[in-house]
């Protein structure tokens, strides 16, 4: 193979089928990709949950992960917020011309594992091979299927009373790759990639009657909690002292001028649970390895209507807006 990726790879001939015969299929090799279609022929089921979505993060490496680990865990994690269990993703990489082959293995790779740790397919794809000077790099599309497990989720299921839960440490994510693209110091932060599909199957085996999943990615927990109450009747009060942030990346951002509550994560959901299911969703949340750091950060109410406040530490309250701009460029 060659050391880097020509525009030949990107041609539809033998190039191309040598890029995916000796190194995508034997990385993500299964029956329903083993055809080469265009699609592939799945199993289904009576509902289906379809997403997609893609990653164009800079740097393409990471502590914590790399664009190939992001985007199969990206889109795993859409499908679980749905209540679906994920099955198939497809997957479609624009390269640029000159982008290092070697890089490229350790893309696939990195997807090659998330996969098998997810429990899911690539079964079919594309490629393209851009110019050089036009693709910064490479680009990945992937779209997913899966199987609705748990339907009923969404925000219009809110009532006031109800809890808001986060599964652990926030603002992970956007930090790291901010702090690795600027080549900051950054001591023990790294990103929280990861795929939530055997979290959200924990907590709704224990709680089905749970409101709403969401995992906060662009735009972080307050513009995500946002969305669930803005145009409505009912506001979100946060505690900020109940919301786990790491000394670290609350040093970071203070440096950076960022807020974390602000800053995308790819590794934890939101939750919002009935009081009565509360301590249930924070119990299964705790006993996985993805929620251990889990905590109750605040509560549904009628004060405030579509608006999201919080009690700060020194005892007063201030509103917390959507995200207005972009914080962090190309995080996901």
């Amino acid at each position: 193979m060659d050391e880097i990726i020509s525009l030949d790879y990107g041609s539809g001939g033998k190039k191309t089928a040598r890029l995916i015969e000796k190194l995508i299929l034997p990385r993500l090799d299964n029956p329903a990709l083993r055809e080469l279609g265009d699609g592939a022929i799945v199993d289904g089921g009576e509902k289906l949950v379809f997403s997609t979505d893609s990653f164009v993060v800079s740097p393409l490496f990471f502590p914590g992960g790399d664009i190939g680990k992001l985007s199969v865990c990206g889109t795993v994690n859409d499908l679980s917020m749905c209540g679906a269990e994920p099955k198939y993703l497809s997957c479609s990489f624009i390269i640029e011309e000159g982008f290092p082959f070697s890089e490229l293995e350790r893309i696939v790779e990195s997807m090659a594992v998330q996969c098998e740790k997810a429990g899911v397919q690539i079964v079919t794809g594309d490629t393209k091979v851009v110019e050089k000077g036009r693709g910064d790099g490479i680009y990945i599309n992937t779209a997913g299927i899966g199987v609705l497990r748990h339907p009923g989720l969404g925000p219009g299921n809110i009532r006031p009373g109800d809890k808001v839960l986060v599964s652990g440490f926030v603002g992970d994510h956007g930090t790291a790759v901010m702090l690795a693209r600027n080549q900051m110091m950054q001591g023990e932060i790294a990103s929280d990639c990861a795929a939530l599909n055997g979290l959200t199957e924990a907590i709704l085996s224990v709680a089905p009657g749970v409101r709403i999943l969401r995992d906060p990615t662009r735009g972080g927990v307050a513009t995500t909690l946002n969305e669930f109450v803005e145009g409505t009747a009912l506001g979100i009060e946060l505690e900020e002292a109940r919301i786990p942030v790491r000394p670290q990346v609350q040093a970071a951002c203070d440096m950076l001028g960022l807020d974390p509550l602000y800053c995308a994560n790819e590794g934890k959901l939101l939750a919002v649970a009935a009081p009565e299911d509360a301590d249930k969703v924070l119990a299964a949340m705790k006993n996985h390895e993805l929620g251990t750091d889990a905590a109750i950060i605040g509560e549904v109410t009628e004060r405030y209507p579509g608006k999201l406040t919080m009690r700060t530490a020194f005892g007063g309250s201030r509103v917390l807006q959507k995200l207005s701009g972009a914080q962090l460029p190309r995080i996901c």
